[in-house]
């Protein structure tokens, strides 16, 4: 060995000698001869020969590795797990499939699990109970509007119902029999019994515009006089404030409504026959 060492480069020296040594402290071990001859491979050849065959190698299936052991923090934390994910599987098919206690799987020993567990829909308050302010405005609007006239004349439902841009007229009750006041409709705010609408016109040349209620008490009756033409293509007319689309002064418009209304009452017919028969002939009208 050492001459076949020489062939190589002297940097090598160290590890020659450090096998070297390693090979004499591992024959001194085994009590082999220093160098091996022709006798001792014979030798070792007759008594491995002599021996009995060792015995064959185990196979895979025989050899039994031990289990791993798991902590009791960590069996314990997966026993938790595996609870609560069948409960949430419980509890997804009980509500969508009536109470069953488990999901149906093709293996029985590991049910279907949900990420998200299904609960049923919680039923609504509005429905059970209905809001209270709803209900007192229905009940005043029956109490002071018992024909349902009033609530008719300005729902959305009804085609004739009054609509922005027509000219309303509105009687009130006062001490002396209040003055009908007439006006074009700017605005009708729906709210329940506080449902008003907003009348605009001109008196003595000064824009006046009211609100009314039509559910008060101090109302006595609202009556359509004038229908707009064409059908306005807003909800509030607020632009009729200005001096462009103003309509002025609505009084013509009231007046040619009396005189339609006077002919079909006897009144009227009355007053007409009685002028005629008491007027003189030729004389100034």
């Amino acid at each position: 060995m050492i001459g076949q060492s020489t062939r190589r480069p002297l940097s090598s020296w160290r590890a020659v000698l450090r096998r070297s040594r390693q090979l004499r402290q591992h024959q001194h071990q085994h009590q082999l001869p220093p160098f091996r001859t022709m006798a001792t491979a014979t030798t070792t050849a007759n008594t491995t020969a002599s021996s009995p065959p060792p015995p064959p190698p185990p196979s895979a299936a025989d050899i039994k590795l031990p289990k791993p052991k798991i902590s009791e923090a960590i069996g314990r934390r997966r026993r938790r797990n595996s609870s609560s994910s069948t409960d949430a599987v419980s509890l997804t098919h009980s509500s969508r499939h009536g109470g069953a206690d488990r999901a149906k799987s093709n293996r029985p020993q590991k049910p279907v699990r949900s990420a998200f567990a299904v609960y049923p829909r919680v039923a609504s308050a509005r429905a059970a109970e209905p809001a209270a302010l709803l209900a007192y405005h229905a009940q005043q609007q029956r109490r002071l509007d018992r024909t349902g006239a009033r609530g008719a004349l300005f729902a959305k439902g009804n085609a004739d119902a009054a609509k922005p841009g027509d000219v309303l007229q509105v009687t009130t009750r006062g001490g002396g029999g209040g003055e009908p006041f007439a006006g074009v409709c700017l605005v009708i705010r729906r709210a329940g019994v506080d449902t008003a609408v907003l009348l605009r016109n001109h008196v003595a040349r000064v824009p006046v515009e009211m609100w009314f209620k039509i559910y008060s008490p101090n109302v006595a009756g609202i009556e359509i006089v004038w229908r707009r033409p064409k059908r306005a293509r807003r909800a509030r007319l607020t632009y009729m404030r200005k001096p462009k689309h103003d309509m002025g002064n609505v009084d013509h418009l009231v007046d040619a409504w009396r005189r339609t209304r006077n002919v079909f009452t006897s009144k009227g017919r009355g007053a007409a026959g009685k002028g005629a028969k008491g007027a003189r002939p030729g004389a100034r009208r």
